[in-house]
């Protein structure tokens, strides 16, 4: 089969095409031919080597987790789907990723395609998806009445963050750029701070939750918008525990875990049209697109998700 690796760690020029053997799956497996993958930024941060201590892996590594195709082929345990079904997975985080035109994937983390979703459309949504649901729901505990502060709205996590805590019935402001303020307030924000001209820590108070996806200065100045026993948790760096005490709130770094279940609820919210996915772009499957595409998404300055179009 086709895919793109890496063999080394480095810039973008380490992508390259190669062909390998198609992947054999396990008793609860299925094999999934790809037909839409899309970029997250640990794909770009494991390329370059950021994540090596904590994935510890052979060459060549295969990057990417998010995958919408079709089953080829079904593991002997596996009951719930058959060969042909149409499907979306934020697959295992394993070196054996979804830069290829085949890839397997637990039964337990699999899910049907929403049917008036696109494979590119539901590329874009498990890794994303299933980041900002369980910072919003199982973190956050994000309720009716609450205000939220979500950082870069315009972005993969972002876009959908906004819909989703508005579908909890929280109030949310948002950071994004002067050129992305109608496409916020079109996803649900409430309130808009350009980032480039405002300092939200100045214009944001009382707030009962920070979703954080930058780190840095913006981590350390979002528990100023808090409440006494707010709650903050970032996808992009540590939360320092002066910090939180001073503030007497409570903040957590988070990382994501696979969950097909949390995934068949929001492929549920998606086939009811609550909530829409956010492809920025497509690029197509070869080794030069996807240099592009890592380029790109490293920018940070995306309107949702980096798709590419495998088949």
């Amino acid at each position: 089969m086709r895919a793109v690796v890496i063999n080394e760690y480095g810039g973008k020029n380490v992508l390259v095409e190669q062909e390998l053997a198609k992947p054999e799956i396990e008793a609860n497996q299925v094999l999934v031919e790809v037909y839409a993958t899309s970029i997250n930024p640990i794909d770009w941060k494991l390329r370059a080597g950021y994540l090596k201590e904590m994935l510890d892996w052979s060459f060549p590594i295969i990057l990417g987790w998010d995958v919408a195709g079709k089953i080829v082929e079904v593991g002997n345990e596996v009951t719930h789907f058959q060969i042909g079904d149409e499907v979306f997975a934020r697959p295992d985080t394993t070196r054996e990723g979804t830069y290829a035109e085949f890839t397997t994937v637990d039964a337990e983390l699999l899910v049907k395609k929403p049917g008036n979703l696109t494979f590119e459309e539901a590329a874009s949504i498990p890794l994303t998806g299933l980041t900002a649901w369980q910072c919003l729901v199982d973190n956050l505990k994000v309720k009716e009445g609450d205000k939220v502060l979500i950082h870069a709205g315009a972005g993969g996590v972002g876009s959908l963050a906004i819909q989703m805590a508005k579908q909890l019935g929280a109030y949310v402001a948002t950071t994004a750029s002067e050129k992305n303020e109608a496409y916020v307030k079109e996803l649900g924000a409430d309130e808009f701070i350009n980032y480039r001209t405002q300092q939200f820590e100045e214009e944001l108070s009382d707030y009962d939750a920070v979703l954080d996806t930058m780190g840095g200065d913006i981590l350390d100045k979002s528990f100023q918008v808090l409440k006494p026993g707010g709650r903050l948790v970032s996808i992009a760096g540590q939360p320092d525990p002066s910090l939180s005490e001073k503030h007497q709130v409570t903040a957590s770094s988070y990382w994501l875990t696979p969950n097909g279940k949390q995934l068949a609820e929001i492929g549920d919210l998606l086939e009811k049209g609550i909530l829409k996915p956010q492809v920025g772009k497509v690029f197509d499957f070869s080794a030069e697109a996807l240099q592009e595409a890592h380029e790109l998404s490293e920018t940070h300055h995306v309107q949702g998700k980096i798709v590419i179009k495998v088949k």
